[in-house]
């Protein structure tokens, strides 16, 4: 798109299904590698990426030529395929429906990277549910606590 310049930071949180602790120690760094090419063969740019064993979060700068439902589809489907043609898991894996997405300006974004590479120990305190409902009543996201992990 000729003559379009744009800054979108976007914060993406997702889980494995069901929230189970899937994402190995072992392969997390490789899966995380994965993800990257995928974010970056779709021209966008990867400013950060980390997690636990069930969840993941990235930081993205995004181009306005895809939408973000599609880029996380995408990322989803690319991924769990990777982890199942390699038989990573024992059962299929899948991740949740279903996604947050949050926007930030250029000046957060070191924070926002110093968040998403520490969340190990982040996790020592605080389960992935407090941290979810955290962001939405953060970004002032209406919600109903039955169904945010259905």
């Amino acid at each position: 798109m000729a003559n379009t310049y744009t800054q979108l930071f976007v914060h993406l949180v997702f889980a494995v299904q069901n929230r189970q602790a899937l994402i190995s120690e072992t392969w997390k760094d490789e899966l995380y590698k994965y993800i990257t090419g995928i974010i970056s063969n779709k021209g966008h740019k990867i400013l950060s990426i980390g997690g636990v064993s069930d969840h993941i979060h990235i930081l993205i700068g995004v181009i306005p030529d895809q939408s973000i439902s599609s880029l996380v589809a995408d990322i989803k489907r690319s991924s769990s395929l990777w982890i199942n043609e390699k038989r990573l898991t024992t059962g299929k894996f899948a991740w949740q429906e279903g996604f947050g997405a949050f926007s930030y300006g250029k000046s957060q974004v070191h924070a926002v990277c110093e968040y998403i590479e520490n969340q190990e120990e982040h996790h020592k305190n605080q389960s992935f549910r407090d941290e979810y409902i955290k962001f939405l009543e953060l970004f002032g996201i209406d919600y109903n606590k039955d169904y945010i992990f259905y």
